[in-house]
C-alpha cells in the first residue's frame, strides 16, 4: 500500500513538472506571436500616414473663400446653366425642380418628362400655315401645335461627374419625328477665383428665358418677341460653342459672362453666314434678397454676329451683321411654400445691317432694320394652383425697315395677350389651361386654347431660380 501511495504521488510530480515546462513554452510562444503583430500594426500605421501625405498632396486646390457669396448656395448644377438659387429661399414644391442627387461616375441621374397638349385655333389649318409677321419674320410661319392632341416631345435628362474636375449634362427630346440632341456640354468644377467654363451644345447665357426648355415655362408657348428674333417655337439661343463664366466677390450675386458661338441660328445669323464661330455673346447679371421673402434679379446681355438668312421674306437671301440687345428684371415674392408672386419682364432690341438679294429677280438692295419689342407676365400661386397672365408686343420704340433708302411701313403692330390657370397635383406633374388672344400676325386675329399635361420621373436637376 506504501509502495503504491509513493508510486502514485512520483507520477503527479513528474506530471506536474511536465505541465509547468509546457504552460512555460506556450506563454513565449504568444508574447512573441503579440510582439509580431505589434509590428505589423506599426507597419500598417505609417503606411496609411504617407498615403493621407500622398493624398493632400494630390487634392485639387480648392476655390478661394473670397469668392464665396455669404448669403448664396449653388445647388449641383444651378452654375452650369446660370442659374442661382438662393439658400435662405424655399422652392416651391410644385415647379417641377425635383433635386439631383449625388450620383456615383457609374450611376448618372436620369430623368424623362412628358410634355403633351390639346391645342383649338379660331383659324382654319390652312389659315395657321400662311400665318406671318411682316417685317420680322416675313415667310410662313406654320403653328408649333396642330388642331387636338400633340406631342411635343418626352425629354431625356442626364447628369453625372466625370472626375473632380468636369460635370456632364445632356438632354435629348424624344418627338414623333425622332430624337435630337438639344443640350449635351461638359462644365468645370475645379476652376480657381470664381472662374467657369462650359463647352458644348447648350442654352445661351443671354436673357432671362433663355435659361428654361419648353417644359419650365410659364406658358405653353414663348414670348413673342423670343419667336419673332430667334424662329422656331421661340426655344431661343441654342448654340454650339464655348461659355467663360465670372463670379467676382461682391456683396450681391453677381455673374458676368462672355461666349464664342457657332452661329448656327437660322432666323438670327445661319450656318452659311460664314465658316466657322461668328457669334458673339456677353452678359452681366445680378440678384439681391431683401425682407427674407423678396428677391430681384437683373441684368442685361448683347448677342452679335455674321447674318445669312432667308426670313426675311420669300425668295430673299438677307446678308450682313445682326446685333441682339436684352434687358431683363425679375421680383419674386415668396414668404412660404404656399403662396408666391413673379413679375418677369424682358425688352429685346435688334440692329441690323445689310443686303438684301432677290434670288428670283436676281436683284439686290441695301436693307437696314431697328426694331424692339418685349413682354411683361405676372403669376401668383396659393396652394397648389397657380394663374397668371401675360403681354407682348412688337414695336415699342423702334420699328424701322428701311430698305434701298425708302422705309417700310406695315400695318399694324404685333401684339398677344395670353391668360392661364394652372393645377400641380405634385412636383412631379402639372396641368394647365391656357387662352391666347393672338395678333402677331396683323391681318389675322388667332384666338387659342391649350390644355397641357406635364409630367416627370427620375432624378432632375433644379430649373432656374
Amino acid at each position: 500500500m506504501r509502495t503504491m501511495i509513493v508510486f502514485v504521488l512520483s507520477l503527479c510530480l513528474v506530471s506536474t513538472s511536465a505541465f509547468a515546462e509546457t504552460l512555460e513554452k506556450r506563454i513565449q510562444q504568444l508574447e512573441e506571436t503579440i510582439k509580431k503583430q505589434e509590428e505589423t500594426l506599426q507597419n500598417q500605421h505609417k503606411t496609411l500616414e504617407e498615403l493621407k501625405e500622398k493624398s493632400k498632396q494630390e487634392k485639387p486646390a480648392e476655390q478661394p473663400a473670397s469668392t464665396a457669396q455669404p448669403t448664396r448656395d449653388y445647388r449641383l448644377d444651378d452654375r452650369s446653366r446660370g442659374i442661382y438659387v438662393p439658400s435662405a429661399s424655399p422652392v416651391t414644391p410644385y415647379s417641377l425642380t425635383r433635386q439631383v442627387g449625388t450620383p456615383g461616375l457609374m450611376n448618372p441621374a436620369i430623368s424623362l418628362i412628358l410634355d403633351t397638349e390639346y391645342y383649338h385655333s379660331s383659324l382654319s389649318k390652312n389659315e395657321l400655315d400662311s400665318r406671318s409677321t411682316p417685317g420680322y419674320i416675313g415667310n410662313p410661319q406654320p403653328p408649333p401645335f396642330n388642331e387636338g392632341f400633340n406631342l411635343r416631345a418626352a425629354e431625356l435628362w442626364f447628369f453625372a461627374p466625370v472626375d473632380p474636375y468636369f460635370n456632364l449634362y445632356a438632354t435629348l427630346p424624344i418627338t414623333e419625328d425622332g430624337i435630337e440632341v438639344e443640350e449635351a456640354y461638359f462644365v468645370t468644377t475645379s476652376l480657381p477665383a470664381g472662374l467657369q467654363v462650359k463647352g458644348g451644345k447648350f442654352k445661351s447665357g443671354f436673357g432671362r428665358f433663355n435659361a428654361f426648355h419648353p417644359h419650365a415655362w410659364d406658358f405653353v408657348d414663348a414670348p413673342l418677341a423670343y419667336r419673332l428674333f430667334f424662329g422656331g417655337e421661340g426655344e431661343g439661343l441654342i448654340e454650339k460653342g464655348a461659355q467663360l463664366t465670372y463670379l467676382p466677390n461682391l456683396p450681391i450675386y453677381t455673374i458676368l459672362g462672355a461666349e464664342i458661338l457657332q452661329g448656327d441660328n437660322d432666323t438670327l445669323f445661319g450656318t452659311d453666314a460664314e465658316s466657322g464661330p461668328h457669334a458673339y455673346t456677353a452678359f452681366a447679371k445680378a440678384s439681391l434678397d431683401f425682407g427674407g421673402s423678396h428677391s430681384i434679379l437683373f441684368g442685361g446681355s448683347v448677342v452679335g454676329g455674321k447674318t445669312k438668312t432667308t426670313s426675311y421674306a420669300p425668295d430673299t437671301e438677307l446678308t450682313g451683321d445682326t446685333v441682339l440687345y436684352n434687358l431683363e428684371f425679375t421680383y419674386k415674392w415668396k414668404p412660404s411654400r404656399w403662396r408666391s408672386f413673379i413679375l418677369q419682364s424682358e425688352y429685346l432690341y435688334r440692329h441690323q445691317t445689310g443686303y438684301l438679294t432677290d434670288t428670283v429677280a436676281l436683284t439686290t438692295d441695301s436693307l437696314n432694320r431697328d426694331q424692339d419689342g418685349f413682354y411683361v407676365q405676372a403669376l401668383y400661386q396659393i396652394d397648389r394652383w397657380r394663374v397668371g397672365g401675360r403681354f407682348d408686343r412688337m414695336a415699342i420704340r423702334k420699328d424701322e425697315v428701311v430698305r434701298a433708302g425708302q422705309e417700310l411701313s406695315f400695318s399694324g403692330q404685333p401684339y398677344r395677350m395670353t391668360g392661364a390657370l394652372e393645377f400641380n397635383p405634385t412636383e412631379f406633374s402639372r396641368i394647365r389651361l391656357q387662352y391666347n388672344y393672338d395678333r402677331s400676325d396683323p391681318q389675322k386675329e388667332n384666338q387659342e386654347i391649350f390644355l397641357q399635361f406635364i409630367l416627370a420621373i427620375g432624378a432632375h436637376g433644379a430649373h432656374a431660380y
